[in-house]
């Protein structure tokens, strides 16, 4: 059994813990609400581009316009932009994400990662590093452009023949979910946004509601576009995966302060079981003593 001694040592520690738990509780909480809002105010942009874009494409079709981003190709070679965080203690966030990556053929893959965290489980696992990319807590655009930069690059030069982006995809504050979407070649044009509760995931924006009247042709248009198009995408899943890591750090922070606060109440319990006892005790001895004297 312990001491009291140790009891009380064991609740000043956690008391500690706790302290620091819930200081990043708070500065999670506060760069959540930055990093989700800017997930969100993205949204609309990226379906409106897809849509202006999947009317492009529906308008070139016509006229058999081809684009390199768009050459599909028959072989196996890809590459797996991993999108991940560079700190812990986000709960599962990473453990989910990199599960999924973990289900490309090693053989065939190559990834391209965005964040330490990607980058440590590739060295690990012997999988192959095209390349490292770093981000901010408020991830810039020249940092999506230089991910997708890389990648257009791959798949033009002919070393890979599919690029796909893994991510994780903010649905709310209490839901995160690993998604991959492929980035080239370029086919049908998907949306980039999500409802809180995901509704409208990869919504086919092919048969847009509204006409447009393209200045250049479209061919033209969409030669121009696409790499813009790509960017943005990759710039789209930054954020999501900002506002997921901040979300589900926010969580992880909140529930190891409520066990912490939890378990100095057991240990407080326990703390004064002890103590009872040994003052009963010692009670006891006294009591019997006196009655021994007479």
């Amino acid at each position: 059994m312990p001491s009291t001694r140790d009891i009380r040592r064991r609740i000043k520690s956690i008391k500690n813990t706790a302290q620091i738990t819930k200081a990043m509780q708070m500065v999670a909480s506060a760069k959540m609400r930055k990093a989700q809002q800017a997930a969100l105010a993205g949204r609309p942009y990226a379906a409106l581009m897809n849509e202006v874009l999947a009317a492009a494409v529906a308008g070139a079709g016509a006229g058999g316009f081809r684009h390199a981003l768009t050459e599909t190709r028959t072989g196996e070679r890809r590459a797996v932009i991993v999108i991940s965080t560079d700190k812990g203690l986000c709960g599962a966030l990473n453990t989910n994400l990199l599960r999924e990556a973990a289900r490309f053929d090693k053989d065939t893959t190559v990834f391209i990662c965005a964040g330490r965290k990607a980058a440590q489980w590739a060295g690990r696992l012997k999988r192959e590093l095209a390349a490292e990319f770093t981000y901010k807590d408020n991830p810039q655009f020249a940092d999506a452009r230089a991910i997708s930069k890389f990648a257009q690059q791959l798949f033009l030069e002919g070393k890979v023949d599919r690029v796909d982006a893994l991510y994780t995809n903010f649905i709310n504050t209490l839901s995160q979910r690993a998604e991959t979407r492929q980035l080239l070649p370029v086919g049908a044009i998907k949306a980039v946004d999500a409802g809180l509760e995901g509704e409208g995931l990869g919504r086919d924006l092919g048969a847009a509601s509204r006409e447009y009247l393209f200045e250049p042709v479209p061919a033209d248009l969409l030669g121009n576009l696409l790499p813009h198009y790509l960017n943005y995408q990759v710039f789209q899943f930054l954020q999501e995966a900002k506002a997921s890591e901040h979300s589900a750090r926010m969580v992880a922070m909140k529930n190891a302060t409520d066990n912490a606060k939890q378990l100095v109440k057991d240990l407080t319990l326990e703390y004064n079981k002890i103590r009872q006892a040994s003052i009963t005790k010692e009670l006891l001895e006294i009591t019997s003593a006196a009655m021994a004297m007479g």
